[in-house]
């Protein structure tokens, strides 16, 4: 049963139905309420007990754990007796809400007006509208005065004046001035010490002809501020009575830089709509590039355009040109760093369409698209075994580097990048091909291929456990994300922070790190890198300690189970059903997680006594023994290769 969670007034529970679930006493919606502080990450009993308490009588952690037990009924009625919880799972020395993002009203809101930020006015006010929409009150209302709220009842009330004030500028940048005036003046009356919405209200009131009126409100800003905190107003408010005392002409919604941002796409797409038939080509050559844009903003946008993609080389292919449906295919020519294909069956039919305009295009001719057709077999094959990848990359290579494009070449690089996996301990020849194209993408402009240029080296360099460099490239790719826009360029270094700790062994701040790291997965539209991933960090990190693996029964592997199962049921004293499993586990994909994979097998083998993995992890191994194991992703690591190699070795002996 889906449940949902709101935490944007007093603290409730509804079910799918949007039924309210009885929560019984305050102390019950405490626990609850604390957990979700948490953002699914594991608060102990004894944290608990001195939150609900300030001074915790006798029996204290039994009276939490019978919370937890009244809640777990109320949340999962119809949960079997005795069966695992789901959702509120018992994890090492407390509980977690393993809730989804989309099911707590905070993180919705969250995540709404990040979304805005990437979005044009029109859309960001209606996403900003939906997003304070949700809240019924002051965050966690009723527990306003304990200590463990204060900081995220803070943080949200703070966002949320950020948001009604990102509201009123983008209705600014609609031509709506009018219709932000109002709430504005409501929101400064309760918050008057906001510099930024006594801005907004002012240029509101210019742009309606109410110059006075402006003029009047910086006035009152000013006075406030001075008479009651005994501040001048800041450069910003000061700039803008100079302006419009002299009506300079940059307030004009016209010149304005978001009026006249959402203007000029207007206009330009209202003109294109008009100008170019609704069944010409062009338009999908045109869609595409959109495309190609839009699924630089993650999350839906990102799904979208693989989805239309699919969409568009059919289209094409429908049309009979095989030209045409070279340039719609290879247009789209997004950098891939995952190794893992987020949609199997969507990137399949791209391949296949892909071959058959290669062997359509009129041989001797069209060497450009040949090469973008090639570029994307190369990169939409990735972790597969078929030697065809490979061979496309090394075309594609060839042909943008005879024909000195650019471009070209760097799609082709991307290529070459994504298919050197063939076997273990290739960090060197991947760092190589992260150089060039750092070097070629800032010759050239070439920004998103600049950003992956960085993302490999920064993996690559993690793989020969050189953090500093990668250090740098992480601060370079996110420089470039957030001067660019790319918001998933934070969700890798997030991880690659998590993994510097771990590598390091601060164990317990790389637990909570890569936890942290995982929500910034929820809803990023990347499901290739998201499904399975934390509890296959967290199992990295205990067998790097040393520690069992993790057995909960709440935990989804993903496509990682078969090299986890044997460790799993090893941790639950399950030794035949251990062997039994390792014996069906297959060589690891080609992909960023080999090694990391053959380690699992390694050590389970080693454990289980199996001297035939033994031997088949230590030769597929032996080439990366001067690489950290699974660093090489950028994300997790099991510590230096020869160190599972000399394990190897001594079991075998």
């Amino acid at each position: 049963m889906r449940v949902w969670f709101g935490v944007l007034g007093p603290v409730v529970a509804r079910d799918a139905e949007g039924n309210a679930i009885a929560l019984k006493g305050p102390r019950h919606r405490a626990v609850l309420a604390r957990l979700i502080v948490a953002r699914r990450r594991v608060v102990p009993v004894s944290r608990l007990v001195e939150d609900l308490w300030v001074e915790p009588p006798p029996g204290a952690v039994g009276a939490v754990r019978t919370f937890v037990a009244a809640l777990r009924r109320a949340l999962e009625p119809q949960r079997p007796p005795r069966a695992p919880s789901r959702l509120l799972v018992t994890e090492g020395p407390g509980y977690a809400l393993r809730a989804g993002t989309d099911t707590v009203d905070a993180w919705r809101f969250e995540q709404d007006v990040a979304a805005a930020a990437t979005l044009p006015p029109d859309e960001a006010s209606a996403r900003l509208a939906e997003a304070l929409g949700r809240w019924r009150g002051p965050a966690y209302a009723e527990f306003a005065d304990e200590d463990w709220a204060r900081g995220e009842r803070s943080r949200l009330a703070e966002l949320r004046l950020h948001a009604v004030e990102r509201q009123a500028e983008a209705r600014l940048a609609l031509g709506l001035a009018a219709e932000a005036v109002p709430d504005l003046e409501a929101h400064l009356a309760e918050h008057p010490w906001r510099e930024g919405a006594w801005r907004v209200l002012a240029l509101a009131l210019y742009r309606t002809g109410r110059q006075g009126d402006a003029l009047a409100v910086l006035r009152r800003a000013r006075t406030l501020l001075v008479e009651e905190l005994g501040l001048d107003p800041g450069p910003e408010l000061r700039r803008l009575e100079t302006d419009i005392l002299g009506q300079a002409p940059h307030l004009d919604p016209g010149t304005a830089p978001g009026g006249a941002a959402a203007r000029v796409w207007a206009e330009a797409t209202a003109a294109y709509d008009r100008t170019v038939a609704s069944g010409a080509r062009t338009r999908l050559e045109s869609t595409v590039g959109l495309l190609r844009d839009l699924s630089m903003t993650g999350g839906g946008g990102l799904r979208t355009a693989r989805q239309q993609r699919v969409a568009a080389v059919a289209a094409a292919e429908e049309l009979g040109d095989p030209e045409l449906t070279a340039r719609v295919i290879g247009a789209y020519d997004v950098p891939a760093i995952w190794t893992r294909l987020d949609d199997p069956e969507q990137a399949a039919r791209v391949v296949a369409a892909a071959e058959r305009t290669v062997a359509a295009l009129p041989p001797g001719r069209h060497d450009a698209v040949r090469a973008r057709l090639l570029a994307t077999i190369a990169v939409e094959s990735r972790g597969g075994r078929s030697p065809r990848g490979g061979q496309a990359a090394r075309e594609a290579e060839e042909i943008a580097r005879r024909l000195d494009d650019p471009a070209l070449l760097a799609f082709a690089l991307n290529g070459v990048f994504i298919q050197t996996f063939d076997r273990a301990g290739l960090a060197p020849r991947r760092d190589a091909t992260g150089a060039e194209l750092i070097a070629l993408s800032a010759r050239h402009g070439l920004v998103t291929f600049e950003v992956l240029g960085h993302l490999i080296r920064l993996q690559a360099r993690s793989a020969l456990a050189d953090f500093a460099s990668a250090d740098r490239h992480a601060a370079s790719a996110d420089r470039l994300g957030e001067r660019h826009e790319r918001p998933l360029v934070e969700v890798f270094t997030a991880w690659y922070r998590a993994l510097r700790l771990a590598a390091t062994g601060r164990t317990a701040e790389a637990e909570a790190a890569y936890r942290d790291a995982a929500t910034r997965l929820d809803g990023a539209g990347m499901p290739g890198l998201e499904h399975g991933l934390l509890p296959l960090a967290l199992l990295c990190l205990r067998v790097e300690q040393g520690r069992p693996a993790p057995t909960g029964a709440d935990l989804d592997w993903g496509p990682y189970a078969p090299w986890a199962r044997p460790l799993v049921l090893l941790a639950q004293g399950r030794r035949a059903e251990a062997g039994a499993a390792l014996r069906t586990v297959p060589d690891p994909p080609r992909d960023l997680l080999l090694e990391a994979l053959w380690c699992l097998t390694g050590q389970a083998a080693i454990a289980l006594g199996d001297r035939e993995a033994m031997a088949r992890a230590r030769t597929a191994l032996a080439p990366a023994a001067g690489e950290l194991a699974g660093a090489g992703s950028g994300l997790l690591t099991l510590g230096p290769v020869s160190r599972h190699l000399a394990d190897l070795t001594e079991a075998l002996r």
